[in-house]
């Protein structure tokens, strides 16, 4: 009879950690992958890893059946074992299992990637299985990134906020301006979108009586891929009732310096050749400021889109019309090319106009603002803030005239959701809320130039 190269199991095995932290001459039973192997006539050795460590094994061909020995023909490098034995140590002081009886538990039928196999880089995301046996530091950047998600969660725990689960097939996408995922669903015969945003269900929360909210999870944005972004990405939003957005700029300052820390060492992290430097308080400067001291155009004096348009061209400044629509969308297009790509340091953005975030409450001193902030790192949005709008009728609103630019050809756009109107005239207490795009969070952490490094299996175009 033959051996069955997939058994279902193999009972009683400790990982190697802990058979490397007995006693010496203990009876040892584990199991592993393959990782070396070195023959000498009737001795042969090999190393045996698992997901805790590695270990020697030792073969005598006098201390096994001959059926068994003669099985050692038709084992390779990436082959799973199971082994049971005693252990010693060789004269070399090298702790090792001398094997008394083993068991194939899974054949490779391929061999092991080398960290030089991997020619094109891409073919290291589209096997990530082979990337994380190649290279020891790709796991370590996915251990990081455990490890950053388990502290923010503990931080909100610690804090008192409580973690939910919201819809990622929502019927009205919305929180966001972003083209959606559409797919179908046929027993309703209706059609779903994949979230671009949890931040519509959070808030139908507070409003029914959770005061401190959060949740980690996937959003879905159908959009470009390059380095910062990826159609499929992790998001950490919350919403804290009876907060304002100067209480959330203090509790993020907290929050990120303490995993910085954690993770790091450090609050100063080497990234792309600089060095940030995440010590509180950050620097705080607002979006006019910024606009004014990049471009000479003052957003106090120039109001409206047509305004403003003038004031571009005046000043000779690189933005296409035709891919504008409306004075936020214009904003908007202006800080990406001449605020943020040139803001490295940890900087907080403070006081948007109010036609960029149609979702952001008004500041009460002055209206054309929104009480709002960005955390800007390296030229990128890890962070964004603000108070909750909660007057229903404002909301559709600005909802509504959202929905006229879109008409205008304004692709990235915020739909009204009745339902959410319906939950503000509930009522809703004043709110303040928040979101991180925790792989850019993660890239910088682990000093990775690509979104691609910190997600394990990030969208790419299929094969032909």
């Amino acid at each position: 009879m033959g051996v069955n190269p997939y058994p279902s199991k193999f009972e009683g095995s400790t990982q190697i950690e802990r058979v490397r932290e007995a006693k010496l001459g203990s009876k040892a039973r584990t199991a592993g992958r393959i990782a070396a192997w070195r023959s000498h006539g009737a001795l042969v050795f090999a190393d045996l890893v698992d997901s805790s460590g590695k270990i020697q094994i030792l073969f005598q061909q006098n201390e096994l059946p001959t059926a068994s020995y003669k099985l050692l023909d038709f084992l390779d490098i990436g082959d799973f074992l199971g082994v049971s034995g005693e252990t010693f140590k060789t004269q070399a002081g090298e702790l090792t299992i001398k094997v008394e009886s083993f068991a194939l538990l899974a054949k490779s039928l391929r061999p092991l990637p080398s960290k030089s196999g991997f020619k094109d880089i891409e073919e290291r995301y589209r096997q990530r299985y082979a990337d994380l046996l190649a290279n020891p530091e790709t796991r370590e950047v996915f251990e990081r990134r455990t490890k950053i998600i388990r502290l923010l969660r503990r931080f909100m725990d610690e804090h008192g906020f409580f973690e939910v689960e919201t819809p990622t097939l929502q019927p009205i996408y919305g929180g966001a301006s972003a083209k959606p995922f559409v797919t179908h669903h046929n027993t309703l015969d209706t059609d779903f979108y994949l979230r671009i945003s949890d931040e519509l269900y959070l808030k139908r929360m507070v409003v029914g009586g959770f005061e401190k909210v959060y949740e980690i999870g996937h959003v879905f944005r159908n959009e470009g891929i390059d380095r910062a972004h990826n159609p499929e990405f992790t998001m950490m939003e919350f919403y804290w009732a009876y907060a304002s957005y100067e209480d959330l700029i203090k509790f993020s300052e907290e929050m990120i310096s303490s995993v910085v820390k954690e993770v790091c060492g450090s609050l100063k992290v080497d990234y792309e050749g600089q060095k940030l430097d995440f010590t509180p308080p950050w620097p705080r400067k607002t979006y006019r400021q910024l606009l004014q001291e990049a471009t000479g155009i003052d957003i106090d004096k120039v109001k409206t889109e047509e305004a403003l348009r003038e004031a571009v061209k005046e000043k000779k400044l690189k933005i296409g019309f035709g891919e504008t629509h409306g004075y936020g969308d214009l904003c908007d297009k202006l800080y990406k090319e001449y605020i943020r790509p040139k803001i490295i340091q940890p900087t907080l953005v403070l006081d948007y106009p109010a036609e960029m975030i149609a979702l952001a409450k008004r500041k009460e001193e002055d209206p054309s603002k929104v009480a709002s902030f960005q955390l800007l790192v390296n030229g990128a949005e890890l962070i964004k803030a603000y108070n909750e709008l909660n007057d229903p009728l404002e909301q559709k609103e600005r909802w509504e005239e959202e929905e006229k630019l879109g008409k205008k050809g304004l692709e990235e756009h915020m739909v009204t959701d009745e339902d959410y109107i319906r939950a503000l005239e509930c009522g809703m207490p004043p709110t303040a809320g928040w979101g991180l795009g925790i792989d850019r969070f993660v890239a910088i952490l682990t000093g990775q130039p690509s979104l691609k490094d910190v997600i394990l299996f990030p969208t790419l175009r299929p094969h032909a």
